[in-house]
């Protein structure tokens, strides 16, 4: 009986030496991703524009309004979903509008001043998307910090 008791601590003690080095391993691989999808940004970043202009005016919002131009800017923030673990970049941009011909907003004289807003991509399946989400009057790190209950920062 002594034998089986040391022999069953024994394999205790393997599977959680085990354990512990596939999670410090999994966290390493993560921590490597997610730099990998930073530097993707980093190249992609004009395209990255494009793709969330394009998403953004497939919106309809906001009503009335035309997106024309978005120029992404240097003020940037990375995140993690706290539950999905995804990738978001935060990234500050300032956006152009026209008034949709026959819309509410062709009078407004306001329309074509530039607007500043965060643009929010996320990393899945090894690409950046955007659905065109865009938090408008905030910084980054203002958005981030409105979200923060979802987001996690990372440093």
């Amino acid at each position: 009986m002594d034998h089986f008791i040391k022999i069953f601590l024994g394999g205790v003690a393997v599977a959680l030496v085990a354990g512990w080095l596939w999670r410090r391993w999994r966290a390493d691989q993560l921590q490597a991703q997610r730099e990998l999808a930073r530097l993707q940004f980093a190249e992609e970043r004009t395209e990255l524009g494009a793709k969330f202009l394009k998403a953004a005016a497939a919106t309809g919002k906001p009503r009335g309004l035309t997106w024309e131009n978005c120029q992404l800017d240097d003020a940037q923030l990375f995140a993690v979903d706290r539950v999905t673990g995804e990738l978001y970049a935060l990234i500050g941009a300032e956006i152009s509008f026209s008034a949709t011909a026959g819309g509410d907003m062709e009078d407004v004289e306001a329309v074509g001043n530039v607007r500043y807003a965060t643009a929010v991509f996320v990393y899945r399946q090894g690409d950046w998307q955007s659905d065109g989400q865009a938090v408008f009057n905030l910084e980054p790190a203002e958005a981030a910090q409105r979200y923060e209950e979802s987001l996690s920062l990372l440093t």
